[in-house]
Order: C-alpha cells, then structure tokens, then sequence
C-alpha cells in the first residue's frame, strides 16, 4: 500500500512545526478525522428519525432483516416497546458501541496488524456500512460494518495523534484541540449535506451522502500516510508486534484511567443526549418554523457544530492566554471546570420543558442556542482534554488499546441516555432535563475528588520522570518518587 502515499520531502521529525506549529501529520489526520467524522455524524443525525418516524414503523419494520428475534431479545429484559423507545434504545446502544469497539480495533492495531492498516480496514467497513444504510433489508448488516469499522479506525488514529509528540510535549493537548475542530467542521457540513437530504429527499439519500464522505476520508488517510509515525518494530519479522512489560507504575496509571471511566460517562451525559434524545424531543416541542419554511430538526446538530467550534477555538485560545501569565491547570481540573458548566445546559433545558409543561406548547429555537452554548463551553474543557490525558498517560506499548478503553464511557453514555430518551414519553418535560443537569454535575465533583487523589501520579512531570529512567535502563523503567503537581 506504501505507493499509494504521498512521499514527504524529509522523514517524519516530532520536531516538525510546519502546520500551525505542529507536525505536517496532524493536518493530513485532522482532514481524514473530519471526512470520517462527516459520514458518522451525517449517519447519526437521521438514525434517531429515521428508526421512530420510518423504519420502525408497523409498514416497515417487517421489512428488516432479524428484527423480529432483536425485537423479542430487547422487549424480554425491558418489556414492551413502542416505535419510540424501540428505535431511541436502539439509536442509543449503537451510538454507545462505536465507542466500545474501539478496544478491539485498538488490541488488533497494537497486536497484530499495526494502526495504519487497521485504519484503512476501519474505514472500508464503513463506506460499505453507510452505503448498506440505504437499505432496509439489511439495516442491522449495516449496522455491524460501521461498529467494526468505527472500532479499527477511531481509537488507531487518535492513537496516531499522540504518536506525533514525544513524551513531556506540551504540544499534545493542543493538538487534541485543533484536531477536535475537524471534527467540529464535520458536524457543519453534516446536518446540511446529509441531514436535509434525508429529511427532505429521503433518507437513503442522506446515508449515501455519508458513505462518499467515507470515501473521501479513506483516500485523504492514504495520501498522508507519509508524514505520519512509524508502526513499531516487529519481533524478528513476525506477525506480532514486539512490547516490553508494564512497569508497576504503568498498572496503576492505567487502573486510574478504568476507574475515571464512569466518572467521565455522568459527566458527559448531557452532551450525549443533545446528540440522542434532543433532536426526537425537540421534533416534538419546538416551533422551527421561521419566514413559512419548516426548518429541518436535523439542522440543530449544526447549531450545536458552529457554537461548539467557537467555543472549542475560544478554549484553546483561552489557555494559551491563561498559560502565559498563570501557571496552567492540569487535565483532571480542566475537565471539572468544565463539567460545572456543562451542567447548566441541561438545567436551561428543564427550564424549558417547564414552559412546556404549564403551556402545552412549544418553545422557541432560542432554547437551542442556550443549551448548546452553555454545553459546549463545558463540554470543549472535557472531550479533548480528556482524550489528551489518556493519550500521554497511556504506556507506550498499550497506546490504542488504553484509547480504545478511553472510550468506554462515551459507550456508557450514549446507553444510559438512549434508555432515559424512552421516558420522555412518561416523566415531565422539566424533571426529565432537570436529571441530566445533576448527574452532570455529580462528574464534576468526582472529577475534583480524583484530582485530589490521584493528580500527582498522573502528572506531566511523574511520567516524563519514570520514561526518561525507562529509556535510561534500557526499558527498565525505575519507580522515582512522585513529582508535585502544578
């Protein structure tokens, strides 16, 4: 496949500040991330609608593959499920898999094929699955392509971004950061391109606009394989990849890492349902009708896309600023911050709801903007820093599969929030928000409760301590004494 790359002019340096003062690799895995990030979430935005208003309709639904034995499986464990609750669990069990399929993509990568061949079976798996989607027969077919898929890829290239910088770079969080407004630009495009091709075309048409995006991203990974790490070096020519052991340090940060995994998935649980519940809820209660056209619900993801990437471009540029004159908070206290104020978006929310629940009406789009806003300068301190945090902790030999773990909380999220999306039906409008905005903040104050626990051995100075003594010993790594926390 190597002649399928693009030749740099000069071997791969970490030294390299040629895009934005970072190496040429971030720019080409930043436009890859976006067009992968395109066909997802222009798959997403229509999934929710397209399961609770078309596919699991009684005209359609007989038409899918194995829905009957899914059906029976689901409705055995949570009884029985209306087209609502049916679609909205489904929607949220596979928004929370794609993140839970990345273990395997990150073990595979780590293992056996190494991570640019496990990208480039990622991304086949889906343009095939976005292309199966405009049919339905073979929805749930479809479905397993793109988790497979999604496992290979996600994990395996977040991986690659890290593997940009050497350890102790202070580098790394930032490109975390431009590398998340890539995907940022993604969910623009995506509810315009995707999202009204399939509410107002058909939603075939919208799933097929995904699958070309996945297309495009497949063949922009190809052509910047060249500027991208080296795979590690493998045992006397064998299949699998060389490690060394974990060190006992290296166990306990990753046991740290396990154990900030359900502290993350409550902290997030208000953006996850913004990408769920949200959009069937305001279908249902808010008045998008502006100048006699009704404007697409799917439309709300771009909102939520353009204040998100403000927000996102506004936190980078915030502590950049902050770091020059102050000394810079750690991860963990960035991601508390954060959380505190994500939780008042779903508090706007039960505000609203309450207004629909005294009026019996709908609300204004104005209500969008509050949600997303407050969330998004919330959910901007968490995301990408917390996806930078397991990426510099992660051990060298283990890097994609830590990532892939990293992502078993937005796996949990999206689980819980489509389960609680069902119940929009039975529970009040306010009280329904008004849960997501506590257990939201319940992340942030376990967040501030780990940073107390456990800032020292995750921080930058311990780890850059126990490598430089690692590659010192010839991968022994020494056990030095804990460094203070800045």
């Amino acid at each position: 496949m190597s002649s399928t790359a693009i030749v740099p002019d000069q071997p791969f340096s970490r030294d390299d500040t040629k895009f934005l003062g970072h190496p040429l690799g971030l720019a080409w895995l930043s436009a890859c991330e976006l067009w992968e990030r395109f066909s997802y979430y222009g798959m997403q935005i229509l999934l929710a609608l397209y399961l609770t208003k078309y596919l699991f309709q009684p005209e359609h639904i007989g038409n899918v593959m194995g829905i009957g034995a899914i059906r029976a499986g689901i409705e055995h464990f949570l009884g029985p499920r209306t087209p609502l609750q049916l679609g909205l669990f489904i929607a949220g069990q596979y928004s929370g898999l794609v993140y839970l399929t990345p273990i395997l993509g990150g073990l595979v990568a780590d293992r056996l094929l190494g991570r640019t061949r496990t990208v480039v079976l990622g991304a086949s798996l889906m343009a095939i699955g976005h292309f199966m989607m405009a049919f339905e027969a073979s929805f749930f077919i479809a479905i397993a392509c793109l988790l497979v898929g999604v496992g290979c890829f996600k994990g395996n290239i977040a991986a690659q971004v890290g593997a940009l910088y050497a350890p102790g770079d202070k580098r790394n969080a930032t490109a975390f950061q431009i590398f998340i407004m890539a995907v940022q630009i993604a969910v623009i495009a995506a509810p315009i391109v995707c999202g009204t091709l399939g509410e107002k075309v058909g939603f075939h048409w919208g799933f097929g606009a995904a699958g070309i995006g996945m297309l495009i991203g497949l063949a922009t990974y190809l052509a910047g394989r060249g500027w991208l790490p080296p795979e590690p070096a493998r045992k006397g020519g064998a299949d699998l990849i060389e490690q060394p052991p974990l060190t006992r340090a290296e166990i306990r940060r990753v046991g740290v890492l396990i154990l900030l995994l359900p502290v993350l998935l409550v902290a997030v649980i208000g953006n996850t349902q913004l990408n769920l519940g949200f959009t069937v809820w305001s279908d249902k209660h808010m008045d998008l009708m502006m100048f006699g056209w009704q404007v697409p619900v799917t439309w709300l993801a771009m909102v939520d896309a353009v204040v998100s990437t403000i927000t996102g471009l506004g936190s980078i540029a915030f502590w950049m600023w902050w770091s020059k004159r102050r000394t810079e908070p750690d991860e963990l206290t960035k991601m508390a911050l954060g959380s505190v104020v994500a939780a008042a978006g779903p508090a706007a929310m039960a505000v609203a709801g309450a207004i629909v629940d005294t009026t019996h009406g709908k609300v204004g789009p104005a209500w969008t903007l509050a949600f997303t806003l407050l969330n998004d300068i919330g959910f901007s301190n968490v995301y990408a820093i917390s996806l930078a945090l397991y990426s510099r902790v992660a051990p060298r030999q283990i890097t994609g599969l830590v990532v892939g773990i990293y992502f078993l909380h937005l796996w949990g999220s999206f689980s819980v929030a489509g389960w609680l999306a069902g119940f929009m039906d039975s529970w009040s409008n306010r009280d329904f928000w008004a849960l997501h905005a506590l257990l939201v903040l319940v992340g942030a104050v376990l967040l501030f409760v780990a940073r107390m626990a456990f800032g020292r051995l995750l921080s930058t100075e311990t780890l850059a301590a126990e490598r430089a003594a690692a590659d010192g010993a010839g991968g022994r790594a020494a056990e030095p004494a804990l460094a203070p926390v800045h």
